[in-house]
């Protein structure tokens, strides 16, 4: 399972929907496909990159088939998405710090609105 094949995955509502119906526990596929505007073919279709992704599983369960979600696949994109506000919320940080050094705490000696207007 890999981070692109998650982001990938998820980058279409469909798949998303499915996802957020399957946070409040298993389904079968029927269940799943109720409440959508698509075919259930197209639901299965979802389903597979759902699985290829790694997240969700798919099981048997006499006639049905019952539809987890796989929390794990889930955890690690968001363990790449953390990183990555990590790494830039430091960068912000170091920006406002320099900034903070940088800008004068007397603004008032660099607005050319209150220089004097009769100098030259």
């Amino acid at each position: 399972m890999s981070v692109d094949h998650v982001f990938a995955a998820l980058a279409d509502p469909t798949r998303r929907a499915i996802i957020d119906r399957l946070r409040s526990g298993d389904k079968t596929a029927g269940e799943l496909a109720e409440p959508l505007p698509i075919s259930r073919s197209a639901v299965s279709q979802h389903l597979k990159v759902l699985e290829a992704a790694g997240l969700i599983t798919r099981s048997k369960s006499a006639q049905q088939r019952i539809v987890a979600l796989n929390p794990d696949a889930l955890t690690e994109a968001a363990g790449w998405l953390q990183a990555a506000h990590d790494d830039w919320q430091q960068r912000f940080d170091n920006l406002d710090r320099v900034l903070a050094e940088e800008v004068p705490t007397d603004l008032s000696r660099t607005d050319p609105s209150t220089a004097d207007r009769t100098a030259g």
